[in-house]
């Protein structure tokens, strides 16, 4: 007969070997864990070398910003007011300039739509000769087709119009900016002509910051990219690892489900002979084993760190987990067999034998089937709290 504190030989075999399964599926590691590994550490070097040269450029825009400024301010003060008062035409260069890329813009957006036009045109002309051709029919692909190059024309002549008034503004804009440049050339000709060298060195740091912010927006948007790369090659892992320990689990609940003892033992045994007190120890050793099993399972997992969390659910989970399987432990136990006497029985000791043996497989019935559901549906909410709190 076993006791709550003993360990069957079948329990700590199959704890054995569930040691050494475990283990060498833990050393068997999965080929797609291994890839994204691979894809995590090209990440990791390429986002520190992107960084690095990231670091860099910006450093070097902030040196040549710095240079540039205080080299601006030493001419500026070397040449007196003379900057100030040639100032307003740069300012209208500028502006001149821009209204002259506004104005190429605005006549090729001119030049497309006249070309839309002249096509929805030419569309509107072949729908009318295929419907001319057939006096006698209409024919409704030819009308379709009509119809649909009718709109094309007013959508187009519609965008050549608006282009067109569009490209005359910009170009009025254009001619006003270029005339109110040639006035100050001509009224500010002394002064310009003094400050050139400060309006030309600002021109070519102009040019070379220009350069230098290019090249920092080129490397942030690599690196936000390698860093997506990255963040993507993270979540799989997580999924992949929340596969695996979802599969262990449906393995561990597939794996607890005891063999039946008591009436269930006798209605599928081979044999209706009235089992003996070493039988009845036997019946009872494979709940004894699945539960040693449930329990050698909850403190695997709770050692290899399933289920923790912030959350006190994981926590109280694993604690109720562990009291049922303590108490369906003191359920199998067969110590209280012992005291199951009846010193009044009138019929017999043979009547005594067989009620007794009738009244504990009923017990052990209703225990067996109590403790399966429960520790399956304990399991099974075990497993899940964990996801959850992995996804999280």
């Amino acid at each position: 007969m076993l006791k709550p504190g003993e360990k069957p030989d079948g329990a700590g075999r199959s704890a054995d070997r569930e040691d050494e399964e475990s283990g060498r599926h833990e050393e068997e590691l999965d080929p797609r864990i291994q890839e994204e590994l691979e894809q995590l550490n090209q990440a990791s070097e390429e986002i520190n070398r992107l960084e690095l040269q990231l670091d860099e450029a910006r450093s070097s825009y902030r040196k040549i910003l710095s240079d540039s400024a205080r080299r601006l301010k030493a001419l500026s003060s070397q040449l007196g007011a003379c900057t100030e008062r040639a100032r307003p035409y740069y300012e209208a260069r500028r502006l001149a300039k821009e209204a002259q890329q506004e104005t190429q813009k605005a006549a090729l957006r001119y030049e497309r739509a006249v070309s839309m036009h002249a096509a929805a045109r030419e569309m509107v002309h072949v729908a009318e000769q295929g419907l001319l051709a057939d006096k006698n029919t209409m024919d409704p692909t030819w009308q379709e087709m009509l119809n649909h190059a009718t709109a094309k024309v007013n959508e187009a002549e519609e965008e050549r119009l608006r282009s067109e008034h569009e490209h005359q503004r910009v170009t009025q804009l254009c001619q006003d900016a270029e005339a109110r440049v040639l006035t100050l050339q001509k009224a500010l000709k002394k002064v310009i002509l003094k400050s050139k060298p400060y309006f030309e060195l600002k021109a070519q740091f102009n040019h070379i910051l220009e350069e230098h912010k290019a090249e920092v927006v080129q490397l942030e948007k690599q690196v936000t990219a390698v860093k997506t790369r990255y963040s993507v090659a993270l979540r799989n892992l997580e999924q992949i690892s929340e596969q695996i320990h979802a599969q262990r689990g449906r393995t561990a609940t597939c794996d607890g489900r005891s063999s039946p003892v008591g009436a269930e033992a006798e209605v599928k045994g081979p044999s209706t002979t009235p089992a003996s007190s070493s039988t009845g120890a036997a019946a009872v050793e494979p709940s004894w084993v699945d539960m040693e099993k449930t329990r050698l399972w909850v403190e695997k997992h709770r050692e290899s760190g399933w289920g923790r969390s912030e959350s006190m659910e994981d926590c109280l989970s694993v604690t109720n987990l562990q009291t049922i399987a303590s108490d369906l432990e003191k359920c199998d136990s067969v110590e209280h067999l012992g005291d199951l006497s009846d010193s009044g029985s009138m019929m017999g000791p043979q009547w005594d034998q067989e009620r007794k043996q009738t009244e504990a497989a009923a017990m052990w019935e209703g225990v067996a089937k109590r403790s399966q559901v429960i520790l399956k549906e304990n399991q099974e909410g075990f497993v899940k709290q964990h996801q959850r709190s992995v996804s999280l």
